[in-house]
């Protein structure tokens, strides 16, 4: 694959995504803003499809494409909507993220974790609207953070995912013991694509990684 092609497609997602940042200051709202809202995490996944040498690397496009979505839906539709496709994506994610784990007999506790963290959610965060729908999305997305801890596509991913549960919980944080307060605001944003470039980046390399071993 002619690397001169594909790595300026990750340099221009890492701008677009960095540069939406200012619209926390700018404002900026239509038709461009919604675009430019998704063209970071669309940039990756555009570009996570080109790397790809197996299924699970066309996967993890996909995984970044739904991303993408949500970003989008988000601005068009709302919240739930938007929760839809980062709730396909959490869940297509853990998948392959178990496809490959560090300790196969480990696989077992992301389940049991990701159900703990969600009943956690639904006592903290009871009083939001329709906190039920916001624990089986909080499982989703633990789920997903969990088996990513436990594959062994690394550390990048792992930390990615982190970060896109710090930035999900935030969100939470905001609608609710934080609201009116700009810290979450502030970092919503940053941890989400940084968390995204980092699963991108981590995982695409990861799985080209076991795919030339092979």
């Amino acid at each position: 694959m002619d690397r001169s092609r594909i790595e300026p497609l990750f340099a221009a997602a890492l701008i677009a995504g960095a540069s939406y940042y200012a619209n926390y200051w700018l404002e900026a709202g239509g038709v461009a803003a919604i675009v430019w809202k998704g063209a970071g995490v669309g940039l990756l996944a555009f570009w996570a499809r080109g790397k790809a040498v197996n299924q699970d690397g066309r996967m993890i496009g996909a995984v970044l494409a739904l991303g993408a979505l949500g970003d989008v839906l988000l601005e068009l539709h709302g919240l739930t909507t938007g929760a839809v496709a980062f709730m396909a994506g959490h869940l297509l994610a853990s998948y392959l993220y178990l496809r490959h784990p560090r300790i196969p007999a480990a696989n077992w506790i992301a389940p049991p974790v990701a159900a703990a963290v969600a009943v956690f959610a639904w006592y903290v965060f009871g009083t939001l609207p329709n906190p039920e729908l916001l624990a089986v999305y909080v499982f989703g997305l633990a789920l997903m953070t969990a088996s990513a801890m436990l594959s062994r596509l690394g550390t990048l991913v792992a930390a990615g995912a982190l970060l896109f549960f710090v930035s999900d919980w935030l969100i939470f944080l905001r609608m609710g013991p934080l609201a009116g307060s700009p810290i979450p605001q502030l970092l919503v944003w940053p941890t989400y694509f940084v968390g995204q470039a980092l699963i991108a980046w981590g995982a695409v390399h990861a799985l080209r990684g076991e795919k030339a071993a092979a």
